[in-house]
């Protein structure tokens, strides 16, 4: 194999469709705890450098602009999530030193 070439893909099943499958749920996973571990950590840093209250993001409503950002980010990740299906998938995440990053 050249290094031009993808490695060959991992399989753990009979069945292709399920390793697609365990890809895209995994992929979920991944970004879903990114997105809560980085939530966390704003919450906790705006709170404690007393920017918003612990309670002010339940009221939150976005405006037009912010609205069309958060559907255009939305479009991008569901369409990340079926690179799993074009066995193209990718890791991404937090970068391990977040907190000294903001802190």
């Amino acid at each position: 194999m050249n290094s031009t070439e993808p490695a060959p893909e991992q399989t753990f099943f009979d069945d292709p469709a399920l390793d697609i499958a365990v890809a895209m749920i995994m992929t979920l996973a991944t970004e879903l705890q990114v997105t809560r571990d980085r939530l966390r950590s704003l919450e906790v840093l705006l709170e404690k450098q007393g920017v918003l209250a612990a309670d002010a993001l339940d009221g939150y409503e976005p405006d037009e602009e912010e609205s069309k950002r958060l559907g255009s980010d939305r479009e991008a990740f569901v369409a990340s999530l079926f690179e799993a299906i074009k066995r193209r998938q990718a890791s991404k995440g937090a970068a391990d030193d977040l907190m000294e990053q903001v802190g």
